[in-house]
């Protein structure tokens, strides 16, 4: 996808038309299903403009320009790619575009920048990734040369060479920096072509220019050979028990499709910590493996996405993605096998649909081979998500597909402790009839204070442990991304000393790995160092876990002699306004079966609301404490 396809001389005559950049506004909502965001459409006002006037001014008319060019197999966009020939091979020019006039290096993150508040990626190593990218996923039978460079169009002398001598002796380095004095006004064509890397850049035929666009773009036998060895030497993604015979059972559909019969669903069910991701991850290895291989791993959660792709690493972006409402492209209706992991999380509007099924599903089904769904109905947590096992199995008739269900049951996380899943399973429905707590595998108790569970939290990380605290979206979340953050979690309480009140902020909004120092970004929170610092949410804990969990029920649901009643007017969540109490109740006990269950080794409850805190305290009079210590 695109929002301009044309040459350089018509891209000229086109930002010539005081409408252009409306129009290509309309084109890219007609593909994304949202227009573009105030400040990208200036960003496109100001840059687009100044590209075309160097590449005019280097005598570049003749050669292709893309603009805003979505990469194959991702959402990811390159501002501007040239495209031309040298000799008989095809070249693609990435061109980067910024309108910084003062960029900062980051204070802890290599490769990073401070841009005002925003946490940015060097521009020499956003090139880099957006080559080697190209460089993975373009067929080779196309022959692809892929240079790249910035243009920072505002930028002073001092500022691009601040920012070259920050990537000096670094991969980033190989792709130049060019500011406005680089590329004056009044140079000759060729000096200026020789800098933005075409001095023997020749127009390429539209023939060309066509089979780049409509090629079959998939991830290359090297990127799939790199992945699949990184998986498999990753201990989390071992497998063992019913976990394995889950994986045979994918392999069956798998081995199906090399006979050549296509259409299957695969749906794996299973609670919190029964390993679900771990077979996604372990089958993509496999898949890689494959001759002709071309499969995907996806995911409605953007934390598990960013910390999955970390773990294999960067060059898995595509292979591995967040999945929205925009499916992933360049899939194979004959080979393509799409994993969907966190499928309890997918944006199917069971509440607002026409259609018997998800259109999300329908589409993805259609693109390719087989569909293995992982989820657990009891995390959907947004009216907005979900799906069910009767539904996937209705949708496999109605299609012709065939259909396989497993489920696991053996539960890895919580110590092992299927006495605390089922613990926290009764009590977290609406009866919450839940007996009192006798267990003797699992460190399990309540706080009797907000303050206790920060001491709790705080005394796990000193001594070399994973530690965090949740709560229930019951807070206003108004702070910036990056720090200082607002404490806007806010508890008061009254013991025989007196008011307290204790104050803690959210986790960072922020989209990169690090807000700032000691307060990681949103996809990281659980795992990142500066974590336990911030209070997480369901949207940043869900699918993660760590060594102990400290939750806090806020007042969107409180204990009565009836059962749990809800109150949906305590909740901040845009997702869940307008809720009746009814409604509301479901995903509010999803919510906190979700962070209860985030703790492998031990969880800390507390209520907000005084007669919840005293059935709690009835509940786990007696618990065992800290069985950790003896360990």
């Amino acid at each position: 996808m695109h929002v301009f396809e044309g040459t350089v001389t018509e891209a000229s005559v086109r930002l010539a038309d005081p409408g252009f950049v409306a129009q290509c506004a309309k084109r890219y909502t007609a593909v994304h299903g949202r227009p573009p965001g105030e400040a990208e459409l200036r960003s496109w006002s100001e840059s687009w403009p100044a590209l075309v006037r160097v590449l005019v001014a280097a005598g570049l008319h003749d050669l292709h320009l893309l603009l805003e060019y979505e990469l194959p197999g991702s959402s990811q966009r390159i501002d501007a790619l040239l495209i031309g020939r040298r000799e008989r091979r095809l070249v693609a020019v990435v061109i980067e575009l910024k309108q910084w006039t003062f960029a900062a290096p980051h204070p802890v993150g290599a490769g990073m920048l401070m841009v005002g508040d925003r946490e940015v990626l060097h521009p020499g190593r956003q090139v880099g990734g957006y080559v080697a990218y190209l460089n993975d996923w373009v067929p080779p039978e196309l022959d692809l040369e892929v240079r790249g460079l910035a243009f920072l169009h505002n930028a002073s002398a001092e500022l691009t060479g601040h920012l070259s001598a920050l990537a000096a002796g670094g991969p980033s380095a190989a792709f130049p920096l060019l500011g406005a004095d680089d590329l004056p006004k009044d140079a000759e064509a060729s000096l200026l072509a020789g800098r933005l890397h075409c001095a023997d850049v020749e127009p390429a035929d539209r023939q060309a220019v066509s089979d780049f666009l409509l090629a079959q773009h998939r991830p290359s036998a090297s990127l799939l050979a790199r992945v699949s060895d990184t998986i498999e030497g990753l201990d989390g993604f071992r497998l063992i028990g019913e976990q394995d015979k889950a994986r045979q059972t994918i392999h069956r559909a798998i081995e199906a499709i090399d006979r050549g019969t296509h259409g299957h669903i695969v749906a794996v069910t299973g609670g919190p910590g029964t390993g679900k991701t771990a077979i996604a991850a372990r089958v993509l290895g496999d898949l890689c493996l494959k001759e002709d291989a071309n499969p995907r791993l996806l995911s409605p959660s953007g934390t598990l996405t960013q910390q999955l792709t970390r773990a294999v690493g960067e060059r898995a972006k595509g292979l591995i993605t967040t999945l929205t409402t925009t499916l992933p492209r360049g899939l194979s209706k004959d080979s393509s096998i799409i994993l969907l992991d966190e499928a309890h999380r997918a944006r199917t509007d069971p509440l607002r649909r026409n259609s018997e099924f998800p259109d999300l599903f329908t589409r993805l089904i259609r693109d390719c081979a087989a569909l293995v769904l992982f989820l657990d109905e009891r995390q959907i947590v947004r009216p907005s998500e979900g799906t069910t096992l009767d539904e996937l199995r209705r949708l496999a008739r109605a299609r012709g597909y065939t259909f396989a269900h497993i489920d696991l049951t053996t539960q890895f996380r919580c110590g092992g402790s299927r006495t605390y899943l089922d613990w926290i399973d009764a009590l977290l429905t609406e009866d919450g009839q839940a007996p009192a707590w006798q267990g003797t595998d699992y460190d399990l108790t309540i706080a009797a204070t907000p303050a206790e569970l920060e001491d709790w939290v705080t005394t796990h990380h000193h001594a070399g442990r994973s530690a965090r605290i949740t709560a229930g979206f019951c807070w206003s979340w108004d702070s910036p991304p990056t720090p200082p953050l607002t404490p806007e979690v806010s508890i008061p309480w009254t013991d025989e000393t007196g008011d307290h009140l204790w104050q803690r902020p959210w986790n960072s909004g922020a989209g990169g790995i690090l807000a700032g120092t000691d307060t990681p970004g949103r996809a990281f929170w659980a795992t990142d160092q500066g974590g336990h610092q911030q209070i997480g949410c369901v949207y940043t804990a869900q699918g993660m876990e760590y060594d102990y969990s400290a939750v806090i029920l806020g007042d969107d649901i409180t204990w009565t002699p009836t059962g749990w009643q809800a109150r949906p007017k305590e909740s901040r969540d845009p997702a869940l306004q307008g809720l009746s109490p009814r409604q509301y109740l479901r995903y509010a006990l999803n919510t906190y079966r979700v962070l209860a269950t985030r703790g492998t080794r031990g969880t800390r409850l507390y209520s907000t609301d005084a007669p919840t805190q005293q059935r709690l305290r009835q509940l786990l009079t007696g618990a065992t404490r800290d069985l950790s210590a003896a360990r």
